[in-house]
């Protein structure tokens, strides 16, 4: 399967298991377990959807936003629980207003699981860790 590294970009072709020890980049050498939401931008937001076998969950913030910020932490553990079967991304739409505009965002935050590529399902406001796990539970590998 088609995984991009977090790190580099690079996609990498990783033999699909149950579990993994270990998984690093054949570019830059790091893991690909490794497990933080990487920022997506204008500029790399398709790369890495398209590039990515796995499903991509997004979260669409901003860093005014209370809701956001209290959901960050369920976001960032709850990717823990996923290493190679989900990747966790996160856009911050102030930056990136085009990518908030090109998806309809109009409420924060928003978490947009894609798979091959293609919007599956969508969902608004904060979420706690039990229901964050639950929702990403349904789409990954």
């Amino acid at each position: 399967m088609k995984i991009v590294c977090p790190h580099c970009l690079s996609v990498n072709n990783v033999p699909q298991k149950e579990s993994y020890k270990k998984a690093n980049c054949g570019k830059c050498k790091n893991s690909l377990l490794d497990t933080k939401p990487m920022e997506l931008t204008d500029a790399n937001f398709d790369e890495v959807i398209v590039n990515s076998d796995i499903p991509v969950i997004v979260d669409f913030w901003a860093p005014w936003c209370g809701p956001c910020k209290m959901m960050a932490p369920n976001f960032e553990r709850a990717a823990t629980s996923f290493p190679l079967k989900t990747l966790f991304a996160k856009v911050n739409t102030e930056e990136a207003q085009n990518l908030g505009a090109r998806f309809g965002i109009r409420s924060i935050p928003t978490l947009i699981i894609f798979k091959n590529g293609q919007e599956v399902h969508r969902v608004s406001g904060a979420l706690d860790a039990t229901a964050l796990t639950n929702l990403v539970s349904q789409f990954s590998n």
